[in-house]
């Protein structure tokens, strides 16, 4: 039950508001100094509760006081979840999100965890405040790429919005002191057809194991799948009657978790027969019997004289050739399994097309000044105008 303050100049437990008098003007609302900032005093539990309102404002700060009086009726009274350590309520958020996460998402939690820990695992959750974000912000957010950085910083949130959710605390203090970081996309590295060529050539030439690598290479490189779709890819996925290939990467599923059917391209097509030569595969059997050719390709790239490859370029290589061939943006979309309509494909590879235009453009030389003149016009020069 929430009540009122009955002392009528409580003190901060900020060092530099101590002894710096309140003035209470009306239930749990109490003003710093005569003109200052309103703070709003509740208890929960046997336990004072004393929090800015943010505002000098007092219509604003009554507002604010009432979505605070809200939160505090939240929290939790047990005092063991009150008492959770940093590590328990994250191993608990982590074992209510897995059976929702592929393995990899997982993994790239726990490693997030690892990487916060030193900073919050000596805390109670309840007193991780804001000096403590910011002590990881300048400690250790500011030394990793901005893409680790903002990994790290939405698992802390997320865990704090798990707090919420269990009474354990008031607000999200790591969303409000730590921003997030800008990305910056690196461009795709996009072979060349004849530099393909050569990539796949090398690889076959390698070893025994450099068919399979190659034909893997090649079989991103035709579908524009994702290596792990593409290793999980079934015979029975395949209908060649039909003209088609479904695509639902295995176990793990596709990155969106949805399945979709995809035209069987030409240069698919004769991937495929080549593969299955006369003898007629396990329908149940992969295509692809290998789960990489990274080491494969890294040596074969180097051997070749070719910048390093690896298994993504190939889809970049999938959509360059799309693009050039004049698909549509939203089209290629739908085969590599993004739902935005085209948004990320156009952002990515817009400036494929855009040097495929200008290439395009060369050919239009036509002009009035180009062209002969019509027999049925005397020009002024020729009459002596």
């Amino acid at each position: 039950m929430l009540s009122g303050m009955s002392v009528s100049t409580p003190e901060s437990s900020d060092a530099s508001q101590v002894k710096k008098p309140f003035r209470k003007v009306g239930e749990n609302l109490y003003r710093l100094k005569t003109a200052g900032t309103y703070y709003a005093l509740l208890k929960r539990g046997g336990k004072q509760i004393r929090k800015s309102l943010g505002t000098k404002d007092k219509e604003l700060a009554i507002r604010n006081l009432a979505e605070l009086r809200k939160k505090v009726g939240r929290l939790n009274n047990d005092k063991d979840l009150r008492n959770i350590t940093f590590e328990e309520l994250s191993s608990r958020w982590l074992a209510v999100k897995s059976p929702h996460l592929k393995a990899s998402s997982i993994s790239r939690i726990k490693r997030c965890i690892k990487g916060l820990s030193p900073f919050f695992e000596k805390s109670a959750f309840k007193n991780v405040g804001r000096r403590l974000c910011e002590d990881w912000l300048t400690r250790r957010g500011q030394k990793i790429s901005a893409s680790s950085y903002n990994q790290e910083r939405n698992v802390l949130t997320a865990l704090f919005k798990y707090a919420i959710d269990l009474g354990i605390v008031l607000d999200n203090v790591a969303a409000d002191a730590l921003p997030t970081r800008p990305v910056r996309n690196k461009r795709a590295v996009i072979p060349t057809n004849k530099q393909f060529d050569l990539l796949a050539q090398t690889m076959r030439q390698a070893d025994a194991r450099g068919i399979h690598g190659a034909n893997l290479v090649e079989l991103l490189a035709y579908s524009g799948m994702r290596l792990n779709e593409g290793i999980n890819l079934l015979w029975q996925d395949v209908d060649f009657d039909r003209g088609c290939f479904t695509v639902t990467g295995g176990e793990t599923g596709t990155k969106n978790h949805e399945i979709r059917t995809v035209p069987l391209f030409p240069a698919m097509r004769e991937l495929l027969e080549r593969i299955q030569g006369d003898a007629v595969p396990n329908p149940e059997s992969r295509i692809i019997p290998i789960n990489d050719a990274k080491t494969l390709m890294r040596n074969s790239s180097r051997k070749a004289g070719l910048p390093t490859f690896n298994h993504h370029d190939m889809r970049h290589y999938f959509c360059s050739n799309a693009i050039e061939a004049g698909i549509d943006f939203k089209v290629i979309a739908g085969w590599l399994g993004h739902k935005d309509g085209g948004i990320l494909v156009a952002k990515t590879y817009g400036h494929l097309r855009d040097a495929h235009s200008f290439e395009m453009a060369k050919r239009m030389v036509f002009s009035a000044a180009l062209s002969e003149k019509p027999e049925n016009v005397i020009h002024a020069e020729e009459v002596g105008v």
